[in-house]
């Protein structure tokens, strides 16, 4: 069953974020990963959406989700994320 990482993200640094965006990519290939979002505008339809921007990837399953989230492959990408940006990460099984 695929998978769904979803990302709320705000940037705080846009300069090291572009850097971020395009190391990631590469990463994917070897998980079965996909951008199904990745930024764009947004219209919080119900409810509160904490951050402005949106990511979502699909992986073939959960554990392909997983492994590349904790894969040294995407460590160096991840630790740029996290210095330029905060935000909420899940991931969710779906159709």
């Amino acid at each position: 069953m695929a998978a769904y990482i979803i990302v709320q993200v705000d940037v705080t640094d846009p300069e090291i974020y572009e850097t971020y965006r395009q190391q990631v990519p590469p990463t994917l290939e070897m998980f079965g990963g996909e951008f199904i979002v990745r930024g764009g505008d947004m219209t919080v339809l119900e409810g509160e959406w904490l951050w402005p921007r949106c990511v979502v990837l699909r992986f073939p399953d959960m554990a392909s989700a997983k492994a590349w989230h904790s894969s040294e492959l995407y460590a160096g990408p991840k630790a740029l994320r996290q210095s330029a940006s905060q935000g909420n990460m899940i991931v969710v099984e779906g159709a």
